[in-house]
């Protein structure tokens, strides 16, 4: 199975140079990314730039309507992500907690959300099989291309 591990941030964490990990971080980050590769489970991850070279795109009334970040009305966002190829939830929770965090003494927050990735099996009738098979055929074409 599949999870998304997403590590998130605030409004404040994006800004406020204080928040900004140093050396010390990106050295221990790239530990953690290269042993979870070793062990087979890293099948992708990035960090994502800022709200404020995003966009916020909402639909209604069939019209799209575009906001352009920085996102300061929202409590957290994705900061970055990784993709986990494991065989439990509880061998992801395994990996998430290994994950470089602020240590004892240190206060600061830091917050990883872990969530399941939909098969097309969890459709289960609602979604017609010429359909499953496409989205087969997709994901087969996106690890081929990855």
């Amino acid at each position: 199975m599949r999870y998304l591990m997403s590590i998130m941030s605030d409004p404040q964490s994006e800004t406020d140079p204080r928040f900004q990990p140093g050396p010390e971080i990106f050295e221990a980050m790239a530990a953690y990314n290269e042993e979870m590769l070793a062990a087979g489970v890293l099948l992708s991850g990035e960090g994502l730039a800022p709200t404020a070279e995003g966009a916020k795109v909402t639909f209604r009334d069939g019209k799209a309507t575009v906001v352009n970040g920085p996102f300061t009305e929202a409590k957290e966002f994705i900061a970055g992500y990784w993709v986990l190829q494991v065989e439990s939830f509880e061998e992801a929770v395994r990996w998430a907690k290994r994950c470089p965090h602020p240590p004892e003494g240190d206060d600061t927050p830091m917050t990883l959300h872990l969530r399941r990735i939909a098969e097309v099996e969890d459709f289960g009738d609602e979604m017609p099989e010429h359909l499953k098979d496409r989205e087969r055929e997709l994901r087969e074409r996106e690890h081929q291309h990855g």
